[in-house]
């Protein structure tokens, strides 16, 4: 607010020189970050946080991608076979037209299993593996390095069957964050690089929410994330029952935004960029 004895332009000229200073400082002096051109321009590593979200039973997907639209933000998902509540699954043809607009969004894809297979142990064959979503769901199965390598291309490949200009990235999440350094050495040998989250990008989606409301889990992200972050959401938690996204993503994306952050996408993340670019896209070799 101007001060009560500030002086005001009042003619037009005066109006004009001072509208004129304005834009020069815009152009020499703000951030590069901070000039928008109507999407997200990241330039500085130090300033950029990388949203992901891996999938889930999919009620809160358009509802996110509106947000997204709405705020200019691109994201990279990492995608899985997962039941919906529609008793279908994220990769069916009910779900292909919302893949394809996100595809032509400029929003990114990388591989989070095909039936969501959350790493128990190694052992002598490979891994012993819990899968949480398709017909083996809760059973423990064992993989060998093949097998996971069969399980991170499948939900890949069927991005490119619904639309051929997907080019999904040599990355995976695994479920829950499990892995041992046989499952990363394996999932190298075939191509991909495991992205994890950062401690602070953590934004809780998953948790309870009688333990942990939004309002708390919003002031907690906007509090501590930083530039470099990793952040990790889901598109729908089966047992959140106070959803987050309706409350959390809209202010946690403009807040962050307030506090000179833009955002990025996570193959142009510093631990992340050289792999991508040195390696194909791993539906290639499928």
């Amino acid at each position: 607010m101007r001060g009560a004895t500030e002086a005001r332009p009042t003619g037009g000229r005066s109006r004009a020189s001072h509208m004129l200073v304005r834009l020069l400082f815009a152009t020499f002096f703000v951030a590069p970050h901070a000039i928008s051109t109507g999407t997200e321009v990241c330039k500085d590593p130090k300033n950029t946080v990388y949203l992901s979200f891996d999938t889930g039973h999919m009620a809160v997907a358009p509802l996110v991608a509106d947000v997204l639209r709405k705020h200019q933000v691109k994201v990279t998902f990492f995608v899985a076979n997962e039941r919906t509540k529609t008793d279908g699954a994220s990769l069916d043809d009910e779900w292909a037209p919302w893949w394809q607009a996100r595809l032509k969004e400029g929003h990114e894809f990388a591989s989070h299993t095909w039936d969501h297979h959350i790493w128990r142990a190694d052992n002598a064959r490979g891994f012993a593996m819990k899968a949480t979503s398709g017909p083996d769901t809760r059973s423990m199965q064992e993989l060998t390095p093949t097998g996971y390598c069969k399980e991170l291309r499948r939900p890949l490949a069927r991005l490119t069957q619904i639309d051929p200009g997907f080019k999904p990235l040599p990355l995976f999440r695994a479920p829950g964050g499990k892995t041992s350094p046989k499952l990363l050495s394996a999932a190298e040998s075939c191509g991909f690089k495991h992205v994890g989250w950062t401690a602070a990008g953590f934004l809780g989606d998953e948790l309870p929410s009688d333990k942990f409301p939004n309002d708390a889990l919003l002031r907690k992200a906007l509090r501590e994330v930083r530039g470099g972050d990793i952040m990790l959401a889901h598109l729908g938690i089966w047992s959140r029952k106070d959803t987050w996204a309706p409350a959390v993503l809209d202010p946690l994306i403009a807040g962050l935004k307030q506090k000179g952050l833009c955002f990025g996408l996570i193959s142009q993340h510093p631990d992340f960029r050289d792999w991508v670019a040195s390696k194909p896209s791993p539906v290639a070799t499928r």
